[in-house]
C-alpha cells in the first residue's frame, strides 16, 4: 500500500486514526447499546480480530473503554482497565460528548486518570456522539498488582 493510501485509510477508518495496529489484541469494557459500532468494526477491521471482553483472561495491548456518568466511580473503572495491558499501552476512554446523556466533564477525567496513575496524551472527536482521551501508564511505573 501506497503512503498516500495510508493516509486516505487514516481518514476514512477511524481506528487507523486512533493508531490501532494488524494483530493487536484489543479488550473493551462498557460495552451497551449506545456504543459506536463503526467505531467498533473499524477497530476490528484493523486489527483483524473481534474485539475481547472484560472477561478476557491475557494480557491485551489496548482497552477500548465506554464509559457514561452513570456508570460509578471513573478511577475504579480506569484501574481495572490498565490490570491486564502492559505499562505504556493505552486505554481509549470514551465518553459521550457534551449535551449528550451520560456527559463526564473533562475536568473529572483528568483527576480520575491521574489517580489511576494514568498520563492524559491526546483528546479527539471519537466518533458522532462521543469524545475520546488516550491514556497511558507510564513507561516505568511500579506495576499496581
Amino acid at each position: 500500500m501506497s503512503a498516500t493510501a495510508d493516509h486516505a485509510e487514516e481518514r476514512t477508518n477511524p481506528a487507523a486514526r486512533l493508531g490501532f495496529q494488524p494483530g493487536q489484541v484489543v479488550q473493551e469494557i462498557g460495552y451497551d447499546d449506545d456504543v459506536d459500532q463503526e467505531l467498533r468494526e473499524s477497530i476490528e477491521e484493523i486489527t483483524g480480530a473481534e474485539l475481547v471482553d472484560e472477561d478476557y483472561g491475557d494480557v491485551a495491548d489496548a482497552v477500548v473503554l465506554w464509559f457514561r456518568d452513570e456508570d460509578g466511580d471513573l478511577t475504579d473503572a480506569l484501574v481495572d482497565a490498565t490490570t491486564m495491558i502492559d505499562e505504556g499501552a493505552p486505554v481509549w476512554l470514551l465518553t459521550p460528548k457534551t449535551g449528550r446523556e451520560g456527559y463526564v466533564e473533562p475536568s473529572d477525567i483528568g483527576e480520575a486518570s491521574q489517580t489511576a496513575g494514568l498520563s492524559q496524551t491526546k483528546s479527539f472527536n471519537a466518533a458522532k456522539d462521543w469524545t475520546g482521551s488516550r491514556l497511558v501508564t507510564p513507561k516505568g511505573s511500579p506495576n499496581k498488582r
